[in-house]
């Protein structure tokens, strides 16, 4: 069902506030069905106190033999804040679906800087593909998906080779409405409106330009084409849209891949994560077909 004309004009009249697009969302995910999952929280994947996940399981009576296909997931929050918690509403509602959900959280800046965010996601599948079988976990069919931040976070960590394990293996990607250029954002701030100082990048990126051309993960991309949906939406912060265009002409033009490209209509950066769960399936549905195409 798409999103109800009342809905989107309170979206766009609150804009790319989280608090007021949180408040927008509050009732409706008060009352998102829970039936049938179990929630396993707060599985340790590493040392560090963020290092700690959880696990959304389908509750079935004969689950398959090998387990079901999986969705990991990293949240947004600009590289420094924001919690696994703040999408359980996804966890929910990928288990009523019939996959495992994970959902991680990482270390922050500025006490871990880059590579650090990619290295976790790393380090998240490598627990799935090692104890993910005692949650139902099919250590073959895992899909990294990441949100913002996250999103950015896990294109490092899947476009990337030299940060991946001998061993990596994903069926696909999704990346929702995140940052790829470091590069970019930190030499057009003032066309992208983004602050100087930079709360965000600067903590995690550092402000040595030899530093953000490192990390700008559109100029370093060796991993061979693989499944990958690259979404962004209408309303979207402006720096957001400019870079999934940016990564998925790169992609196509210079490296063979073939990704899903995305605009997501009416909504804004963060009401995308809070529609999982209601009746609003304009990018659950979207979500759900690519996951079934890739697994």
């Amino acid at each position: 069902m798409a999103m109800s004309a009342e809905l989107a004009a309170q979206i766009r009249a609150a804009g790319n506030d989280l608090p007021a697009i949180s408040a927008l969302y509050r009732e409706q995910l008060e009352k998102q069905d829970r039936r049938g999952v179990m929630l396993h929280q707060n599985v340790p994947y590493g040392e560090h106190q963020r290092q700690v996940l959880d696990v959304y399981q389908p509750d079935h009576e004969q689950p398959p033999v090998d387990g079901w296909p999986t969705v990991v997931f990293f949240h947004g929050g600009g590289f420094i804040r924001g919690n696994k918690e703040h999408r359980q509403n996804l966890g929910w509602f990928l288990a009523q679906q019939g996959w495992v959900a994970v959902l991680a959280n990482y270390r922050l800046a500025p006490e871990t800087r880059w590579p650090g965010g990619a290295e976790d996601v790393v380090s998240v599948w490598q627990w799935a593909r090692q104890q993910g079988s005692n949650y139902g976990v099919k250590h073959d069919r895992i899909v990294l998906m990441g949100e913002s931040a996250g999103a950015a976070h896990v294109a490092t960590a899947s476009l990337r080779t030299e940060l991946q394990p001998e061993d990596w293996q994903i069926s696909g990607a999704v990346l929702l409405s995140g940052p790829y250029n470091a590069r970019l954002e930190g030499l057009a701030r003032q066309q992208l409106g983004i602050a100087t100082p930079d709360p965000r990048n600067e903590a995690y990126f550092g402000e040595d330009r030899q530093q953000w051309d490192k990390a700008a993960t559109v100029d370093h991309i060796s991993a061979k084409p693989f499944p990958l949906l690259v979404s962004f939406t209408e309303l979207d912060l402006l720096q957001m849209q400019v870079q999934a265009g940016e990564l998925f002409a790169r992609l196509v033009s210079q490296y063979g891949f073939q990704p899903e490209l995305r605009c997501v209509p009416r909504h804004n950066h963060f009401s995308q994560g809070y529609s999982f769960g209601t009746e609003d399936d304009s990018v659950s549905a979207p979500l759900m077909r690519f996951l079934t195409s890739v697994v």
